[in-house]
């Protein structure tokens, strides 16, 4: 369901089925990146580890799987001073959609 501000909530489901914690995005690719961020970063985007992330679309029978993958990076030098020197950065790429059967 699109709320007034344009966004949708996507559910990360386990395994299991059990809908963990609730990402927002205009896009499905948008809360899959946002799920990714909170993956076990790696050394380096070679040396990460790819996980599926299935996200269901709040509202519909949509299940949006991708596989995603956190590292670690130098921030940049104009960084802000709140950001620390060392951040997550995540890709994700989709795998396609499924439709539950409840």
């Amino acid at each position: 369901m699109v709320r007034e501000d344009g966004k949708r909530n996507f559910a990360l489901r386990a395994s299991s089925g059990e809908e963990e914690s609730v990402f927002s995005g205009n896009t499905p690719r948008q809360a899959a990146l946002k799920a990714a961020r909170r993956l076990e970063p790696g050394s380096s985007e070679d040396a990460a580890d790819r996980t599926e992330l299935r996200l269901r679309e709040k509202g519909t029978d949509k299940v949006h799987i991708y596989d995603g993958w956190a590292w670690e990076e130098t921030a940049p030098d104009d960084k802000p001073d709140w950001m620390p020197n060392e951040i997550t950065e995540a890709n994700v790429s989709k795998k396609g959609i499924d439709h539950l059967d409840e």
